[in-house]
């Protein structure tokens, strides 16, 4: 019987890869690691690392309360996830 290796692909871009650069920008500028982060939040460690690698896509109610840990405003996340996925170039039409 053969033995079936379990590996987790690892996206290369996209939304959930974008959020997750961002989130690990902030908590590292916070100088907080990840079990730090999800205790505060009330999440795993396991959970953070997940997000941060692009494996999991969070909640609205999951981003508000990370950046809340974090002490930043949800939208600086999401802008952040916007210039990663963008790269770096500002939408040309852009809602105020």
């Amino acid at each position: 019987m053969a033995q079936r290796k379990n590996k987790q692909v690892q996206p290369g871009s996209g939304p959930e890869k974008a959020f997750g650069e961002a989130l690990r920008r902030v908590r590292e500028k916070r100088d907080l690691s990840q079990e730090q982060l999800g205790f505060e939040a009330g999440f795993d460690r396991t959970y953070i690392s997940l997000l941060e690698r692009g494996l999991q896509s969070p909640t609205v109610r999951t981003v508000v309360k990370l950046a809340e840990v974090l002490g930043v405003s949800p939208s600086s996340i999401i802008r952040q996830m916007e210039k990663s996925m963008c790269g770096a170039k500002k939408p040309a039409t852009e809602a105020r």
